[in-house]
C-alpha cells in the first residue's frame, strides 16, 4: 500500500474527515548543562504533550499522536473512529467514592467523567453528567455517553474496556454522521 493512501485514511478529523489539522505541543523539561560548552548535556527530566485539533471543527483528535516528531495514528483506536458511527450511551458507572477528586465546583463533569472512563471519559469520549449519588463507600454517576464504533457491540466493548467500575448501560443507539465535504472521502 502506497503511504499517501494509506496515510489518508487516518489523518482526518474524525468528525468531519477535514484534512486541516494541527497539533499544539506542550514541552517541560529539566536539562544539566555542560560546563564547558554552555550547551544541554544531560536530560534530567522532561514531559511532552501533544493535541491534534481539528480547525475546520475544533474538536481535539484522540486517535491520532505525536512520536518522534510525526503524527502517527493509534492502532487500536484511528480505524474505529475515523469509519466508525457515533454511539450515544445512557449509562451508570459505579465507583469507589475515593476515585472522584471532585464531585461538586466547576470541574466536576470531568472529574466524575474521569472517575468513570479514567482518559477515554475526558480525552476520547464525549460526556455529560447528568446526576450522581452518593452510597456510602461508593458514587454512582450517571452519564451521557458518545462514543465512536464501527457495531453496537464494539461500542459496548469500548465502553467496558474503558470503565472503572461497574458499568449498567440503559440504552445505547446510533446517531447519525454528517457527510464529507468537498474532496474528502470516506474510507
Amino acid at each position: 500500500m502506497e503511504p499517501a493512501v494509506e496515510t489518508n485514511a487516518w489523518l482526518r478529523c474524525y468528525r468531519c474527515w477535514s484534512t486541516d489539522l494541527e497539533i499544539q505541543v506542550h514541552y517541560e523539561g529539566i536539562h544539566k548543562i555542560d560546563p564547558r560548552t554552555g550547551e544541554r548535556a544531560e536530560v534530567i527530566d522532561e514531559l511532552q504533550e501533544a493535541v491534534v485539533q481539528c480547525l475546520e471543527c475544533m474538536h481535539d483528535q484522540p486517535h491520532l499522536a505525536f512520536r518522534d516528531g510525526r503524527v502517527e495514528p493509534i492502532e487500536d483506536r484511528w480505524e474505529r473512529m475515523v469509519t466508525g458511527t457515533p454511539w450515544v450511551a445512557s449509562c451508570a458507572v459505579t465507583v469507589g467514592a475515593s476515585e472522584v477528586e471532585s464531585c461538586s465546583g466547576p470541574d466536576a463533569g470531568d472529574a466524575l467523567s474521569y472517575a468513570a472512563f479514567g482518559d477515554n471519559g475526558t480525552r476520547e469520549f464525549f460526556t455529560h453528567v447528568r446526576y450522581h449519588k452518593h452510597d456510602e463507600d461508593s458514587i454512582t454517576i450517571h452519564l451521557l455517553v458518545e462514543l465512536y464504533a464501527r457495531s453496537m457491540e464494539e461500542a459496548t466493548e469500548v465502553l467496558t474496556g474503558a470503565t472503572r467500575g461497574s458499568l449498567a448501560i440503559s440504552s445505547l443507539a446510533e446517531e447519525s454522521r454528517p457527510p464529507a465535504t468537498g474532496d474528502q472521502h470516506r474510507h
